[in-house]
């Protein structure tokens, strides 16, 4: 095998640069200086024969072919990091920072129960990020991703969750006033609160007809853009809403939440948990795994 001894020559700062879209970044997050940085990816330039980078006086992006060799990189040095930390993984328990993205809408699965990992392992810190902005898993630098919906990778080590049911709920006071509807077609007959999308398009409902799931659009008397405020206005009594299981569980419970055309429910979106193939290895990740099934569990049960 005839391999260069400086394989990985500049590949590093090439990517933390593309990453960045600045050599000044890129250095601060090396621990060099940005000529080093610069230096050491012109020399990579230099040596594929090919420009990496489109630089200006405010922003480098990368070129085409630097898109190109950005993800292929990008890649191996995951790979890297997730071997070397698979090795610490076998010396020690999890310790230091895990990093964390997930929606709004997920966060009460793992926030009241946070404090349990925390006491069970009292070196290891956490950073979240909470946001319904969906991006690849494997371009964050996050370790764990808690996603809803299909999987955007089979490279990624998935562990699935929870599995939910779309819902559709009214307040006792209002079927009271209105008739519940027998069809969902007589859902147009009634005051409906719709949740609207980062799109600002209204979401479709859906139920089981004919043994398959259908999408139905609907007018709505209330349009909002976080759950939450649905089901509030749905428990004083302004209309009808549809919302995954979860979110209306305590409601159902205690009655203030009733559900109406529970025959014809159908399947939401999986919930599953998503880190790429190098960091699943390591003690942290795997710690945090071992966490999120418990917590659904518990809020599931």
């Amino acid at each position: 095998m005839n391999a260069r001894a400086d394989l990985f020559g500049g590949v590093l700062p090439f990517v933390r640069t593309a990453e960045e879209r600045s050599f000044g970044r890129a250095a601060a997050s090396l621990g060099v200086s940005t000529a080093a940085v610069s230096k050491a990816v012109r020399k990579l330039e230099d040596e594929l024969g090919v420009k990496l980078l489109d630089r200006s006086s405010r922003l480098v992006t990368p070129t085409r072919e630097g898109e190109v060799f950005l993800e292929r990189c990008r890649q191996a040095v995951l790979h890297v990091q997730g071997a070397r930390e698979a090795m610490q993984a076998t010396r020690r328990e999890p310790r230091g920072e895990v990093r964390v993205t997930l929606p709004y809408i997920l966060t009460p699965f793992v926030m009241p129960h946070l404090p349990r990992l925390s006491a069970q392992y009292p070196q290891l810190s956490f950073r979240f990020h909470v946001s319904d902005r969906v991006t690849r898993v494997a371009e964050e630098k996050h370790d764990v991703a808690i996603r809803m919906g299909e999987l955007e990778s089979s490279s990624l080590v998935a562990r699935l969750l929870r599995r939910t049911r779309w819902v559709t709920v009214a307040a006792p006071s209002y079927l009271a006033r209105r008739s519940a509807p027998r069809v969902p077609a007589e859902l147009h007959r009634h005051d409906c609160l719709l949740f609207v999308g980062p799109d600002g398009v209204a979401r479709e409902w859906w139920f089981r007809e004919d043994g398959k799931p259908r999408a139905m659009q609907l007018d709505g008397r209330l349009f909002v853009d976080l759950g939450s405020c649905l089901l509030q206005a749905a428990a004083a009594g302004m209309g009808i809403c549809q919302v995954l299981d979860f979110m209306a569980q305590d409601g159902l419970r205690d009655g203030t939440l009733v559900e109406v055309l529970p025959e014809l429910a159908t399947d939401g979106p999986n919930i599953h948990a998503l880190a790429t193939s190098g960091r699943a290895s390591s003690a942290n990740v795997r710690a945090f795994m071992r966490f999120l099934v418990d917590a659904f569990k518990t809020v599931r049960d």
